[in-house]
C-alpha cells in the first residue's frame, strides 16, 4: 500500500532524508570550517571539480590556450565536494553559493572573484576578445543561448539526474516530469542544430561550451549510466553530430581531464598547472 506524503506546515531539516549526497546536504549556507585556498603562480585560479559545471570553464581556458592565449594560462585545483571542501572558508570567501566552480582573476590591482559557471565564460570571453562576438546580433544570440542553459540545466541535472540517477527510491511522477522536460529541451537544441553548426550559428562559441558538458555529454552516454537510451538520444541526430564533433576537439579532451579525480589514472588531471600535466593522458 502507498502512503501519500503530507507535508506539514512547516518544514524542518532531516540530516537523514538520503540520497547519494545527504551527508553533505544542509539547508543554510556559509562557512562549515576553516581551510585556506591553495594558489599557484598564474594569473586565474581555478577551484572546481570536472562535473559537467566545471568542465565548462576548463574548456574556455584550454581554447584560448589552443587559439594562442598565452594570457590563459592557469592553476585549477580539485575541490572534492563529496567531502564537503566547498564549504571551507577560503571557498565560499569565493562563491558564498558554496558550488563550484570559482574562480579568481589576479589580473588586476585586486582579486576578483567570480562564481557561476555563465560569468566565469563570460568574463573570459570579454577578456580574450574570444569565442564570444564583440557586438551586434550575433552576441546576443550567443548569450541568448548560455543564458538558456544556466537556466534550463537544473532541469536535466537537478532534476532528471537526482530522481534518475541518484535519489534513493525511484518514483514515477518525478522521473516522468523530468524526463519530458528534458527530452523536450534536446528538441529545442536539435532543431537549432538543424540549421546550422553550432548553437549560436556558424561559429565556435561559448554558447557550445556550456550547453556540451550537460547535453551534449548526456547524448554520448557520458553523463548518468543508462539516460542515453532512457532518453533515445540516438533521435536527437542533430545533437548527437555537433556532441561527438565538439568532443573531437582537442582543447575538449584536455578540459574534460582537468579537476577529475575519478576513473582510470590516465583520465585524470585532478590539478593542472601546464601543459605537460597532461603527459600521457589520454588525448
Amino acid at each position: 500500500m502507498n502512503m501519500q506524503y503530507v507535508p506539514p506546515k512547516t518544514w524542518t531539516w532531516d540530516s537523514e532524508n538520503g540520497g547519494q549526497f545527504a551527508n553533505i546536504n544542509r539547508p543554510t549556507a556559509g562557512a562549515t570550517h576553516d581551510a585556506e585556498l591553495p594558489r599557484g603562480d598564474h594569473d586565474f585560479q581555478l577551484y572546481s571539480l570536472a562535473t559537467p559545471n566545471g568542465v565548462k570553464v576548463t574548456v574556455m581556458f584550454e581554447e584560448l590556450l589552443e587559439a594562442g592565449h598565452a594570457g590563459a594560462e592557469y592553476d585549477a585545483w580539485p575541490i572534492r565536494i563529496a567531502e564537503g571542501a566547498q564549504f571551507g572558508s577560503g571557498f565560499v570567501e569565493v562563491n558564498p553559493n558554496s558550488k563550484i566552480p570559482a574562480l579568481l582573476d589576479l589580473t588586476g590591482d585586486e582579486p576578483l572573484r567570480l562564481f557561476e559557471s555563465g560569468s566565469m565564460l563570460l568574463h573570459l570571453a570579454d577578456k580574450f576578445g574570444a569565442f564570444l562576438p564583440a557586438e551586434g546580433p550575433g552576441r546576443t544570440e550567443t548569450l541568448n543561448w548560455l543564458f538558456w542553459q544556466m537556466g534550463s540545466a537544473p532541469f536535466l541535472g537537478g532534476g532528471f539526474g537526482h530522481f534518475f540517477a541518484y535519489a534513493p527510491e525511484k518514483f514515477e511522477y518525478p522521473i516522468n516530469r523530468y524526463t519530458m522536460e528534458v527530452k523536450r529541451q534536446l528538441d529545442v537544441l536539435d532543431r537549432q542544430l538543424a540549421e546550422r553548426p553550432y548553437i549560436a550559428g556558424e561559429d565556435y562559441t561559448i554558447a557550445d561550451m556550456a550547453i556540451w558538458p550537460w547535453y551534449g555529454q548526456v547524448v554520448r552516454g557520458k553523463v548518468y549510466p543508462g539516460a542515453a537510451e532512457f532518453l533515445d538520444a540516438g533521435s536527437y541526430r542533430h545533437v548527437l553530430a555537433w556532441a561527438e564533433k565538439i568532443a573531437e576537439r582537442p582543447a575538449v579532451k584536455r578540459g574534460i581531464l582537468v579537476n577529475r579525480t575519478w576513473g582510470e589514472e590516465n583520465e585524470q588531471v585532478p590539478e593542472r598547472h601546464s601543459a605537460q600535466d597532461f603527459a600521457g593522458k589520454a588525448l
